[in-house]
């Protein structure tokens, strides 16, 4: 992706068959977040529910830079990905996955 001196945010918008539901937080909570904490570039990860709109779930990953998704060991965590992580990919009913670059600031808004 290329280096960035900035932070980065991964933001990954989730719906998932509500038959599978309690599965996929189990999955997030016991898996997926841990497997990422300590990794190399990230940061802090957050999850979040939707109370109006959707997709229903949501997770922000803050990142150093966007290099910490090139990392050796981000790539290996994910290929290939875990069983446990491809049954509840397949049960996602939507995804989007996105990935953001801190803006700098400025003092004053120019004119």
């Amino acid at each position: 992706m290329g280096t960035d001196d900035g932070r980065a945010l991964l933001l990954v918008m989730i719906d998932i068959d509500p038959d599978h539901e309690e599965e996929f937080n189990r999955w997030y909570e016991e898996e997926h977040l841990p497997d990422r904490d300590g990794l190399p570039g990230f940061v802090s990860a957050r999850r979040f529910v939707s109370h109006e709109g959707g997709p229903k779930y949501l997770a922000l990953y803050e990142l150093e830079n966007v290099d910490a998704l090139d990392s050796d060991e981000y790539l290996r965590l994910i290929n290939p990905p875990s069983e446990w992580t491809q049954r509840m990919e397949a049960r996602m009913t939507s995804r989007l996955r996105a990935v953001y670059t801190e803006l700098p600031r400025y003092s004053a808004v120019p004119r």
